[in-house]
């Protein structure tokens, strides 16, 4: 079973997912790794964020960074937005991810930071966990 789903919008976002995988593993925590570009295969991602059995999505994108956004308004589940600098120093990405609109939340960490969005994810999944949070 995949807890976490770390999509890239293209492959020149591999350096920045693999030190997401590494947080992971070391957490022991299952994942697994997509390239599908919001743009260039739109019905491709909504299949697999339909289909896949992962609680939580990391989302890593540049330039108009849509990945995030994209996914969010195709799931309930948890998605965390990883801006890549790319264009501008990447502020066009972190903003096209913080930017929003209501009822489409994506949660953003910092530009290039997706070892803070493994960590992000790995203290949701012990929420999950956790019989303190349960009702």
């Amino acid at each position: 079973m995949i807890d976490v789903a770390i999509i890239m919008g293209s492959e020149s976002d591999r350096k920045i997912a693999d030190k997401a995988c590494r947080v992971l593993e070391d957490a022991g925590i299952a994942y697994e790794t997509k390239v599908i570009s919001a743009h260039r295969n739109p019905d491709k991602l909504d299949t697999y964020v339909k289909q896949t059995e992962a609680k939580i999505f990391i989302a890593i994108a540049g330039l108009s960074a849509a990945l995030p956004g994209v996914i969010a308004s195709k799931t309930e589940k948890p998605v965390i937005g990883v801006p890549v600098n790319g264009k501008l120093g990447g502020f066009d990405a972190l903003l096209s991810i913080v930017q929003m609109p209501p009822g489409v939340p994506v949660a953003c960490v910092g530009i290039d930071n997706s070892v803070n969005a493994a960590k992000l994810a790995q203290r949701i999944l012990h929420l999950c966990t956790t019989s303190l949070y349960r009702d």
